[in-house]
């Protein structure tokens, strides 16, 4: 059975170029309250100031918490409990929190959770959106079309998982490791490290990908994903061989792809670099 929690979780929303976690809870969203802290007061330390505001405002005064204990990707890759609110909440953080981005926020605030209601009704609005983000940030429209491919293939194959019992976080990056392993040679931990990106971060290793990087990571999430539903596997280390398998055909296309070009596929450039190359041209 698909988890309904885990159909959402694990997702970004920006405010004003910070990144806020967020996870479909109990029918609504919850954010991250040390995210919110960081994007309202751009302190370098977003828990200690955190826990200043849960002990002044809530602790001492004996309130009921606002917050509740989820779990969420952190910057290492894994999940970990995190404090969190809702819309209601996060109202009420804001206001706990002295701010010249308050106000800003909680109209950002509003209108997120007015486009969460709208993209239930029509989930293509939730594509449109992440292309508009994608054109601002600069992206060719050919790329971010591939790129919001990937993102359906990638989702497709997430669902396949979890079919198959795959919940935790861990599991997943994991099973996307064999993948790119047998697809690159090298993990994305390795592969980030190559385009000389910051390894613990929030940085999206995809989102520094060329057109070919796409295509070949497409390949071998949606060659997994057929393999998966053919044979349904029903332990752990059956869709960890399944993983590899699908990789392996996408490998054996790039080095093939590689021959004809007489190039290597995998490339060290990157989109900060390239845009910070592009803004030193103008």
């Amino acid at each position: 059975m698909k988890n309904k929690e885990n159909n959402h979780s694990d997702k970004l929303v920006i405010f004003q170029n910070k990144n806020i976690r967020r996870i479909w809870h109990e029918d609504e969203w919850y954010y991250s309250v040390v995210d919110i802290v960081e994007a309202l007061t751009d302190s370098p330390t977003p828990r200690q100031y955190w826990g200043k505001v849960k002990t002044r405002e809530f602790v001492k005064l004996q309130l009921s918490p606002i917050w509740v204990r989820l779990k969420l990707t952190a910057d290492d890759g894994k999940l970990r409990q995190t404090d969190c609110v809702n819309t209601k909440g996060a109202f009420r953080l804001i206001q706990s929190i002295p701010s010249k981005k308050a106000e800003p926020f909680k109209r950002w605030l509003a209108q997120v959770g007015h486009e969460r209601l709208e993209e239930i009704e029509n989930p293509e609005l939730a594509q449109a959106r992440m292309k508009e983000i994608y054109e601002k940030k600069g992206y060719p429209t050919d790329w971010i079309d591939k790129r919001l491919r990937g993102m359906a293939v990638r989702q497709n194959l997430t669902d396949e998982w979890r079919e198959r019992g795959i919940e935790e976080q861990r599991d997943f990056a994991i099973l996307t490791a064999e993948i790119s392993k047998a697809t690159f040679g090298m993990t994305p931990t390795a592969y980030k490290k190559y385009k000389n990106l910051p390894e613990r971060s929030k940085v999206n290793l995809r989102d520094h990908m060329d057109d070919l990087e796409l295509i070949f990571t497409m390949l071998g999430e949606r060659v997994t994903t057929e393999i998966s539903q053919k044979e349904e596997p029903d332990t752990f280390n059956k869709n960890k061989a399944v993983a590899k398998r699908g990789g392996t055909v996408a490998g054996n296309a790039r080095k093939e792809t590689e021959k004809e070009l007489g190039r290597s596929v995998v490339s060290k450039e990157n989109y900060l670099a390239m845009k910070n190359d592009k803004n030193l041209e103008k």
